[in-house]
């Protein structure tokens, strides 16, 4: 007989290793049971458990950093970077081969009970779904007999064969997947079409405004004037922009806000300080507000310190230049998502930050790190909504043609037509009817 019974909670766990896991997971804080769990560092975690997850993140963080060092750091992240490559999507063909990184997570099942005491001991506590923003979470719930649901939230736009189980076919994980691309990679991988569903990646929800968009669309109207001070797109387009995000107000005062934000391994912090020099006068002269956002690493936000005091800026800090950090990772997420509200641009590398474009924000796109990220910003340009940054010693000069063509109010616009934006909604829909029900169109891609 089948199993109808409906749930307003879940299990929703994450892993604390940069920052693209668990901020898939924050949006669905209010759905899960006991709040996010991380899985890396959980009252509980058998030391054995604890170690692993140490060693894995001291490795990516090397791995994230080591292009920084001259002459051999390019080629040595070249060669680790292929471990983990995701295979040219064309010609079509049957990619469902476990591949070396997949064998290996397996064999820690076996030889090292990992995440054993998660999935029998944690989670056994309270028999309800799970929600996993992280691979081997998914893949190790099926291996150890977890006895409901299991749901993964895929967050790149492609992903390696490792998301996927040894053995597709017979596997009863669920894929939420975050655009088109990875609904048909999972079907190469072997995934039952009836296993996938289409939902776009979780953005914040208090960004968005329930299923009108009223906040957003509020602070896309605000957003798109702010970055067309000519208007040389909005004249041309007004009409059709009214019809989706309602009239736009006619000036604004308010200087144009970049938020610069690094990754959870801290890679690329140095860029900041030429962005600040390059930016000083802007800032001074009230053209432009900077954000700087640090994450939950306290040595980044000193390094921004440190800049911003060597190009004599300490008296703006609040005011046209200003650290979002929280040494709590989710109050950190709190306050980024407060920030991007009244952010016109986000210069990032390709990252889960991709996905936020679906909220009506143009993405200057810092260097690739990793061959996800290399498809993350060919799925940015594809949506009209990415561009990559220019010599960032420069930026003044670029960003203030970029402000003045109106070429960042056209990707800002883009991003809200073209990138789904209703991912945590779907999700928790889906886990909570026990059935994916979504009848609205999704975004192109």
């Amino acid at each position: 007989m089948e199993d109808k019974t409906k749930y307003n909670k879940a299990w929703v766990v994450s892993v604390s290793m940069g920052y693209g896991h668990d901020r898939a997971a924050f949006p669905l804080r209010g759905f899960a049971h006991e709040g996010i769990v991380a899985a890396n560092d959980y009252e509980g975690i058998p030391l054995s458990d604890k170690g692993l997850w140490k060693n894995s993140r001291k490795l990516y963080e090397q791995i994230s950093r080591i292009r920084e060092i001259p002459l051999v750091g390019e080629p040595i992240f070249e060669v680790m970077d292929h471990w983990q490559e995701i295979p040219e999507f064309y010609p079509e063909r049957d990619l469902s081969d476990s591949s070396i990184q997949l064998k290996t997570i397996y064999q820690t099942f076996a030889k090292k009970q990992f995440l054993k005491h998660l999935i029998t001991k944690k989670l056994a506590q309270k028999n309800l779904p799970l929600v996993t923003t992280y691979f081997m979470i998914s893949l190790a719930a099926e291996y150890y007999g977890f006895p409901n649901e299991i749901h993964v939230i895929l967050t790149d736009t492609d992903i390696s064969r490792a998301w996927v189980s040894m053995y597709p076919q017979k596997s009863r994980i669920k894929y939420f997947a975050p655009s088109r691309r990875v609904v048909e990679r999972l079907k190469r991988y072997g995934v039952p079409a009836e296993n996938i569903s289409l939902t776009g990646f979780p953005l914040p929800m208090e960004n968005i405004g329930e299923t009108k968009y009223s906040v957003l669309k509020k602070d896309l109207a605000a957003r798109l004037v702010r970055l067309d001070p000519n208007r040389n797109y909005i004249s041309r387009f007004e009409d059709s922009i009214g019809d989706h995000i309602g009239k736009l107000p006619k000036k604004s005062k308010d200087p144009i806000t970049v938020m610069f934000a690094v990754g959870g391994a801290g890679a690329q912090r140095k860029m900041a300080k030429e962005i600040i020099g390059s930016l000083r006068d802007l800032i001074v002269e009230k053209k432009v507000r900077l954000l700087l956002s640090a994450g939950s690493r306290g040595e980044v936000a000193g390094y921004f310190r440190a800049a911003i005091r060597k190009f004599d800026l300490t008296d703006e800090l609040g005011k046209g230049i200003d650290i979002v950090f929280d040494a709590s990772k989710m109050k950190y997420f709190e306050l980024f998502n407060e920030a991007l509200r009244s952010t016109d641009v986000l210069w990032t590398k390709p990252s889960e930050l991709s996905f936020y474009t679906g909220l009506g924000i143009p993405i200057i796109m810092a260097e690739p790190i990793g061959s996800q990220e290399d498809f993350n910003r060919e799925w940015l340009q594809q949506a009209g909504s990415g561009i990559d940054q220019r010599d960032a010693r420069y930026a003044d000069e670029w960003l203030t043609d970029w402000f003045e063509s109106g070429w960042l109010a056209r990707a800002a616009m883009n991003g809200f037509l073209y990138a789904p934006k209703r991912g945590a909604y779907r999700v928790e829909s889906c886990v909570a009817n026990r059935a994916c029900i979504l009848p609205e169109p999704i975004e192109p891609i």
